[in-house]
């Protein structure tokens, strides 16, 4: 015990006790603090959180019961593409010798306070984040208590203070609409994801930009947000293909929304793809068995998990790591796509 705390002398580390103390509290706020305890005044919290870091203090026990994890966040669990992302962030946690926790963060694109105090109890190695920004408060938090934290797809901006994985969402939008463009499609609907996520508008603008180099008119009345859910691509879908004026092919954000325009199509008696061409994007593995089989984007979500999970590795073992990096994406035809139907 005495060598470990000479040895903790000699790195600059600091103990709870000289947070204590310098903070000018009792050693048992520091540790509310440290393990995420809402019953202590905004004020000292901060001041406490701003030693820890300034110091970076690290924890470097844990008991016998406790296993190592890695915390992966959805703001919901409800979609096929989750899990592609869980069994990349597991295969980086077994090669470790690590555990995954799945968890919801309570709120719609940012950690909410139940989470952050139930993930600070949980003392995880590190935390990805899906389809996330990380306010400012809750950075302060997580580097307070040394945590590393990888946002894949940010909501925003990627922050450049937080390392990010993401995809070329805007070459894919680029990639599926230039395909329905080369088959003869003049008059293409979109139907993108939420409006305020940074993939959803980075991939409207790759459609946007493939209509525009091809000389065709960009409809604003073909254009409609949706949420990644086979529910909502439905009811895009139907919204679309009632226009006076339909077109002869949709691009959807994701490969649920896909299958929502899929059964829309269906329902009006149209066929695909004689009637109407329809690519998706993700390329999970229900898109390969959709009748027909879904011309999609391919994104890289279980690399793009793995590599999350690499850089939280690489940041504990206090590595220097990209703070974005962007994977390739590429489209896969298969049978939802072919020529306009003859007038």
């Amino acid at each position: 015990m005495l060598q470990a705390m000479r040895d903790d002398e000699k790195m600059g580390r600091i103990t709870l006790a000289q947070v204590a103390e310098q903070a000018g509290v009792s050693l048992s706020t520091v540790s509310k603090v440290l393990n995420g305890r809402q019953d202590v005044a905004t004020r000292t919290r901060v001041k406490v959180e701003r030693l820890l870091e300034a110091h970076a203090y690290r924890r470097t026990t844990r008991s016998a019961s406790e296993t190592p994890l890695i915390e992966i966040v959805f703001h919901e669990l409800e979609s096929i593409w989750a899990m592609e992302l869980i069994r990349g962030v597991e295969n980086v946690a077994k090669a470790h010798g690590t555990g995954v926790v799945l968890t919801e963060s309570g709120t719609r694109h940012a950690p909410g306070p139940d989470w952050m105090e139930a993930m600070l109890q949980r003392r995880p190695l590190g935390v990805v984040l899906v389809f996330s920004t990380l306010p400012d408060e809750v950075k302060q938090q997580l580097r307070a208590r040394s945590i590393p934290c990888v946002i894949i797809d940010p909501a925003g901006d990627p922050d450049p203070d937080v390392p990010s994985v993401g995809s070329a969402n805007w070459n894919g939008g680029l990639a599926a609409t230039r395909h329905l463009i080369e088959c003869g499609h003049q008059r293409i609907g979109v139907i993108t994801g939420p409006e305020d996520m940074l993939c959803s508008r980075a991939r409207l603008d790759g459609y946007r930009s493939a209509m525009t180099m091809a000389g065709l008119e960009v409809d604003p009345s073909l254009i409609l947000f949706g949420d990644f859910h086979v529910e909502g691509g439905y009811d895009r879908a139907a919204e679309i293909l009632s226009h006076p004026q339909r077109p002869t092919a949709i691009f959807a954000g994701s490969d649920l929304q896909a299958l929502g325009v899929l059964e829309a199509a269906r329902v009006r008696g149209l066929r695909v793809p004689h009637d109407l061409s329809v690519v998706g994007y993700d390329d999970v593995p229900i898109a390969r068995w959709a009748s027909p089989a879904l011309t999609t984007v391919h994104q890289p979500l279980r690399r793009m998990a793995e590599e999350a999970a690499q850089m939280l590795m690489r940041l504990r073992a206090r590595e220097p790591v990209s703070t974005r990096l962007e994977l390739a994406t590429s489209l896969v035809v298969r049978k939802s796509t072919a020529p306009p139907p003859e007038n």
